[in-house]
């Protein structure tokens, strides 16, 4: 059964290692996966130090454990509150025809140099008339 502890606690330590490398090195985002790995590399270290009696190891790992559980708890809250509370979607305002189409390019804007999107507040440039260059 020692054996057991002695192999938890080396999984332990190499999960969290790993996780460690792989955030480090861009490969991964500090998200869920890296807080899991580290709640579950807390928890075989807690048990690994218990049973060897390494109390600042025991007190340590309690604290890894603590701020990873949390830090999960606070992620999925953000992610159900955005799934329940959606934000409003607005139609963007359409830019119609000129009857007369020449003078402003085709496009009646109200202001005649460039289209306002209102739903994304950004402004289009109309484009310039083409010049003959020849």
């Amino acid at each position: 059964m020692e054996l057991l502890w002695e192999i938890t606690g080396w999984a332990g330590a190499a999960a969290m290692l790993c996780a460690y490398m792989t955030v480090s090195m861009g490969w991964i985002k500090p998200g869920s996966t890296f807080q899991a790995v580290n709640l579950f590399g807390s928890c075989a270290f807690i048990i690994n130090g218990t049973l060897h009696q390494a109390w600042p190891s025991v007190v340590t790992n309690v604290a890894w454990f603590l701020i990873s559980a949390v830090a999960l708890l606070r992620m999925r809250s953000r992610t159900e509150a955005a799934v329940a509370e959606p934000e409003p979607m607005t139609a963007p305002a359409l830019a119609t025809m000129d009857p007369a189409g020449w003078d402003t390019g085709g496009w009646d804007t109200g202001a005649r140099d460039s289209i306002t999107d209102t739903a994304a507040q950004m402004v289009i440039p109309r484009p310039s008339q083409a010049v003959n260059c020849a």
